[in-house]
C-alpha cells in the first residue's frame, strides 16, 4: 500500500448562487447555480485560525494530497508538500483546496449542464477571470465559517489566484506564498496559449465547442498539452532527460513516428492529458490566465491594491523558469516593498524549469515550512 494512502480524503461539493442570487462575473454576466469541488485535510481549530487555502495551477484540481482509498496508485498532486509533518503540515494546519470555477474536475465549467437547457454549456458558458475564481473560493471559505485565512499558497496560475486574493480581500489573508508566478502574462506567454487554443479549435471534432456526447477533439487537446508542457520544462531539464536520444539506438527511423525520446514523451503527455481534461475548460482557463493583470485591480498600478494590506509575503522564483522568469517576481517584490509590506524573496537554483515548484526541493520545503511556522507563531501570540 502507498504510505500516502494512510491519509484518506474525500471530495466534497459546495453549491451557491441559486437564482436570483447568481454569481456576478467580472464580465457583467451572471452565473448560477455554481458548484465547487473541494477537499480538506487536517483539523480546523476552534478559533478557525489555522486555515490555509492551497490554489492549484492551470490544469490541477482539488485533490492536493492524500488518497481517496487505500488502493489508490497515486496521491494528490502536491503530496510532497502537504501532509503530516510536511511543509504544509496537516497536523498543525487545516488545508483547503478547491477546483477552480471553469474547470472540469467537479466544479462548474463548460462541461457542466446548463440548468436552462439541460445540456452542457459548451462555449455558451461565460468567460471567467482569475478574479471570478477567487470570488467563488471566497464563497466557499465563508460557507466554512472562516473569516480569515492564515495563508493562501499556490504556484503558476495558482500564484495569480494568490495575488488576486491579496488584492481583493486583503483583510482575509494573513500570509501569501505565490510561487513561480507573474502579475501578468507577457506577450510570449499569451502567444503560446493562443497557439494551444488554436490547436483545439482546428480539430474538426471540436465543432464550435458543442462536442459533448460525440467524438471529442482529443488530437487538438493533446497538441495543446504538448505545447504547454514544453513551456513547463527547461532546455537543461530536457537535455538531461532526453538529449537527442533515439527510441531505436541503431539508426534514424526515416518516418514521422516518434523517433526521438522527447517526441515520444510529449505524445505520451498529450494522450494522457485527454483522458482527464476537457478541451473547452482548457480554452477558458488559458484565457483567464491571459486576461489576468494585477494592474486592473486599481487604476493606480500594482502598488495600489495592497495599500492597506497587512499580508506577509513569501515570493519564490526558480532560476530555469523561462515561462515566468525571476525578473517578474523581483518586480512584484519591489512593488510590494514600496507599500511597506513584510516580503521575503528567494530564487531557488533549479534545472527543472517552471514545474520546479511541483517537484521535490529541500530548499522550497524548508522555506515554506519556516515561513508558515513564523506566521502561525505570530498569530498565536496575538491571541
Amino acid at each position: 500500500m502507498n504510505p500516502a494512502c494512510l491519509n484518506l480524503v474525500e471530495k466534497q461539493f459546495f453549491t451557491f448562487g441559486e437564482p436570483p442570487h447568481e454569481l456576478v462575473l467580472e464580465s457583467g454576466e451572471r452565473l448560477g447555480p455554481v458548484t465547487l469541488a473541494y477537499e480538506t485535510l487536517g483539523t480546523l481549530t476552534p478559533d478557525k485560525g489555522n486555515a490555509i487555502l492551497v490554489v492549484h495551477a492551470l490544469t490541477g484540481d482539488s485533490h492536493v494530497a492524500g488518497c481517496y482509498t487505500t488502493e489508490d496508485a497515486r496521491p494528490g498532486w502536491w503530496e510532497i508538500m502537504v501532509g503530516p509533518g510536511k511543509a504544509i503540515d496537516t497536523e498543525r494546519y487545516f488545508v483547503i483546496c478547491a477546483n477552480v470555477l471553469g474547470g472540469c474536475m467537479g466544479s462548474t465549467g463548460p462541461s457542466s449542464l446548463n440548468p436552462v437547457t439541460g445540456k452542457p454549456y459548451g462555449v455558451s458558458f461565460p468567460l471567467v477571470t482569475i478574479g471570478d475564481m477567487v470570488t467563488a473560493q471566497k464563497a466557499l471559505i465563508d460557507h466554512l465559517g472562516i473569516s480569515r485565512l492564515l495563508a493562501v499558497v499556490g504556484g503558476s496560475v495558482g500564484g495569480m489566484q494568490v495575488l488576486a486574493w491579496c488584492a481583493r480581500y486583503p483583510e482575509m489573508v494573513r500570509a501569501a506564498i505565490p510561487l513561480a508566478t507573474t502579475p501578468r502574462h507577457s506577450a510570449q506567454s499569451i502567444a503560446f496559449n493562443e497557439v494551444a487554443r488554436q490547436a483545439i479549435m482546428a480539430d474538426p471534432h471540436w465543432q464550435g465547442g458543442d462536442y459533448y456526447g460525440q467524438a471529442k477533439p482529443d488530437l487538438g487537446l493533446a497538441v495543446a498539452r504538448m505545447i504547454g508542457h514544453i513551456t513547463y520544462l527547461s532546455n537543461e531539464s530536457m537535455r538531461q532527460k532526453f538529449g537527442r536520444q533515439l527510441k531505436s539506438r541503431d539508426a534514424l527511423s526515416f518516418h514521422f513516428d516518434a523517433g526521438f525520446e522527447v517526441e515520444s514523451y510529449l505524445r505520451y503527455q498529450g494522450n494522457k492529458f485527454v483522458e482527464r481534461f476537457d478541451a473547452n475548460s482548457f480554452l477558458y482557463l488559458t484565457k483567464a490566465a491571459d486576461y489576468f493583470d494585477l494592474d486592473d485591480y486599481a487604476a493606480g498600478g500594482l502598488a495600489v491594491p495592497f495599500k492597506d494590506s497587512r499580508t506577509s509575503f513569501l515570493v519564490v522564483a526558480f532560476t530555469s523558469d523561462w515561462l515566468y522568469p525571476t525578473e517578474q517576481s523581483r518586480a512584484l517584490v519591489q512593488l510590494l516593498k514600496r507599500n511597506g509590506l513584510d516580503v521575503s524573496f528567494c530564487e531557488i537554483q533549479s534545472d527543472w524549469g517552471h514545474d520546479a515548484f511541483l517537484l521535490p526541493s529541500e530548499r522550497l520545503h524548508a522555506l515554506v515550512a519556516a515561513f508558515l511556522s513564523r506566521i502561525f507563531r505570530e498569530e498565536s501570540s496575538d491571541v
